[in-house]
């Protein structure tokens, strides 16, 4: 379960980035002896040198290599490439299939279900001296603070209620969204959770996240290379993985319907395993494509009219950014994640139902100077959100997911330790026994 999935067999191209330089203040006597006043003062100067995580590892379900990757996966290898581009030791412990890259280190964690079990072993064989684990929750937690007991900080697209009653049995769905909903907020009680929309973000304040340790990072995309023309009879795209939430079924019957207006194509982009169901209903205009090439999914997005998005939630529609830096609208159901990614009547339409959905496609189809609008916005709004932004952002919240470690150890510590009357008086009991 993986929120803002899209069918692309390779990373994208992640720009160079500059390193940070961290610059420490030289502490004076007076500010040496100004941290000892207080457990929490003295706690700052306890993690001075702690404050940057230099090895980071992320615990993952998958990487981008698994033909089930998705804009989860993406986003991790973004965070990733992005921090070893900045000096970083990064590494990733994941189920396989696994693919080796030349940034960050990708461990194989065992197989889809087998790595949760696996995950806590290979962490103390092999990475127990990394500053920082990133737990990733995709539905099911590794709960990494019952087996790490340095900073940890947790990573959630989307919490995935709804996902569990759709792909599982009725006991598997009940006991997978208890352990995320009730176990790991309280596994992870003490620990940043870090998120990527606001639909996100009010979907763990209902499990019980407080809300001061929730942090959002922007979704951001890289440049793409030179666009390319609009094709001619219009292409319409949907990318994703094939798998019931993402209601490609639901798409093709729209597609029926509008088909005999619009004219042209509808391309669908990824694999899963609604696949062989969906292409065995031979829809006409419909064609599958299965995994593509990052060239190939640019040439197509940018040759499309239109991106479909028919998902009933998301994260965040990463691909509906990812277009719209490509000059594709989209059109899409005001679900979370979707409404986040789309911006209303200024990059995109919002459909309350089939029927709003088919209407905004063919008004979009076939009003030009609402769709240049649209396009212009678009394009202006993915480049405000570029990857840099993301790292960036990610890199500060990992800093004060350390610190915050480290002034809770510190403190815990001197509450431990007793007062000089104490250890005074201690002595003396001991002296006259």
């Amino acid at each position: 379960m993986s929120g803002g999935d899209h069918g692309v067999l390779r990373a994208p191209h992640v720009p160079p980035m500059d390193p940070v330089m961290w610059v420490e203040k030289e502490l004076t006597d007076k500010d040496d002896a100004a941290y000892q006043l207080t457990a929490a003062e003295d706690a700052l100067h306890a993690f001075k040198d702690a404050g940057r995580p230099r090895s980071i590892l992320f615990v993952s379900w998958r990487d981008l290599a698994n033909p089930m990757a998705g804009g989860s996966e993406l986003l991790v290898h973004q965070l990733a490439s992005g921090l070893a581009q900045r000096g970083y030791n990064v590494s990733l412990l994941c189920g396989g299939p696994v693919e080796p890259n030349g940034l960050y280190r990708v461990a194989d964690g065992g197989g889809e279900f087998s790595q949760y079990v696996r995950a806590p072993f290979h962490y103390l064989r092999s990475f127990r001296s990394a500053d920082l684990v990133v737990e990733v929750c995709n539905g099911m937690p590794f709960l990494a603070p019952l087996w790490r007991r340095g900073p940890v900080l947790c990573l959630i697209n989307h919490v995935h209620t709804e996902l569990w009653r759709g792909r599982f049995g009725p006991v598997v769905a009940a006991c997978g969204s208890m352990i995320e909903s009730d176990v790991m907020p309280r596994v992870h009680r003490r620990n940043l959770v870090v998120t990527v929309s606001e639909s996100s973000r009010s979907s763990l304040l209902e499990i019980g996240v407080a809300e001061e340790r929730i942090r959002m990072i922007p979704q951001g995309v890289a440049e793409p290379p030179p666009l390319v023309g609009k094709s001619r009879p219009p292409r319409f795209v949907a990318v994703g993985r094939l798998v019931g939430y993402k209601r490609i079924d639901l798409l093709m019957e729209m597609w029926d319907s509008v088909r005999h207006q619009t004219g042209g194509t509808l391309t669908v982009i990824g694999d899963g395993p609604d696949r062989e169901k969906l292409e065995s209903t031979k829809v006409e205009g419909v064609e599958f494509t299965g995994f593509v090439s990052e060239a190939e999914k640019h040439r197509l997005m940018s040759e499309a009219w239109l991106l479909l998005h028919p998902a009933a939630w998301e994260g965040w529609g990463l691909v509906i950014t990812e277009a719209a830096v490509r000059g594709t609208p989209a059109v899409g159901f005001d679900v979370p994640g979707v409404r986040d990614a789309i911006v209303d009547s200024e990059t995109g339409l919002l459909a309350s139902d089939p029927e709003t959905f088919k209407r905004h496609w063919i008004r979009l189809t076939e009003d030009e100077d609402l769709h240049r609008r649209f396009r212009e916005t678009g394009i202006k709004r993915a480049l405000s959100y570029p990857i840099k932004a993301t790292v960036k952002e990610f890199e500060q919240i990992a800093a004060e997911a350390v610190q915050r470690h480290h002034a809770r150890s510190f403190v815990r510590r001197s509450h431990s330790r007793p007062s000089e009357g104490e250890s005074r008086g201690a002595a003396t009991t001991d002296v006259s026994e």
